[in-house]
């Protein structure tokens, strides 16, 4: 059996259901065996496992065994985004696309994947739903409340940007790099960016209140406090990352109510 024209238009075949189940469950633990030799190539070849098994012969096939050879080698990619190599791979792989040319794809996939999950997830989508929680925080919520807002929110968007990596992995096949082209993934981050610094400025004097209270002498030194550490991040904001930023934030938070109510 031949591998299908990269230039002939088809329709997309359908992964089954239970198939793209595990393999999508299998992405939550791509990371399991992550080590400086593969990188994220176990995981991959893990969360692929599944589609494999459709090659021609099964698990017993020849084609199973070198398809998962292949897939456990060497793979870097941020671990949300590897769901658009996953679904890509699998589709070139069931496509019975040449190893040398699945091997070019792999290799082209490591950068883009990194660098867009990086800024959407780390720079900016970790920082926003902190400061939410933040802004519970300040509202009036509770220990508890304030961590399901944050788990329940940055778990929400994680797993979707999952669940649509692989479908469009699929989809399109080695083409997927059209998909990188999305508005969410250009412009996303910029805007939660955006959505961030409003939340930031609405969360942060409404934990203050909630510490220092009304006619507190710390009042004025806090205010102080607040305006210094703002102008030092807008001094360095270039050298800053997301990610950094918001577990300090997290930090100062869990030390002020362990300090409140040990």
């Amino acid at each position: 059996m031949t591998a299908p024209s990269l230039g002939t238009a088809r329709r997309t075949p359908r992964l089954p259901p239970v198939t793209q189940m595990g393999m999508l469950l299998r992405l939550l633990a791509v990371q399991g065996s992550w080590n400086y030799e593969t990188m994220n190539g176990n995981g991959i070849g893990f969360c692929l496992e599944p589609a494999l098994r459709l090659l021609p012969g099964g698990r017993d096939g020849e084609a199973y065994r070198e398809a998962l050879a292949r897939q456990a080698r060497y793979f870097n990619s941020h671990p949300y985004m590897a769901s658009v190599a996953v679904g890509a791979l699998a589709r070139a792989e069931l496509d019975l696309v040449p190893p040398t040319t699945i091997e070019r794809f792999r290799t082209a996939l490591t950068g883009p994947l990194g660098s867009v999950g990086d800024r959407l997830m780390w720079a900016a989508w970790l920082p926003f739903c902190s400061l939410l929680a933040l802004a519970a925080f300040g509202l009036g919520a509770g220990p508890l409340a304030v961590v399901c807002i944050f788990l329940g929110v940055y778990n929400a968007g994680h797993l979707a940007l999952r669940a649509w990596g692989l479908r469009v992995g699929w989809r399109h096949g080695l083409r997927v790099a059209s998909a990188l082209a999305n508005p969410v993934l250009r412009t996303g981050p910029d805007v939660i960016a955006r959505a961030a610094a409003v939340t930031a400025g609405l969360a942060l004097p409404l934990a203050l209140y909630r510490i220092i209270g009304v006619g507190r002498t710390l009042t004025g030194g806090v205010l102080v406090a607040v305006v210094l550490l703002a102008l030092a991040i807008v001094r360095v904001r270039a050298k800053l990352e997301g990610w950094r930023t918001a577990l300090a934030v997290l930090a100062l938070l869990v030390l002020y109510s362990v300090v409140r109510h040990g």
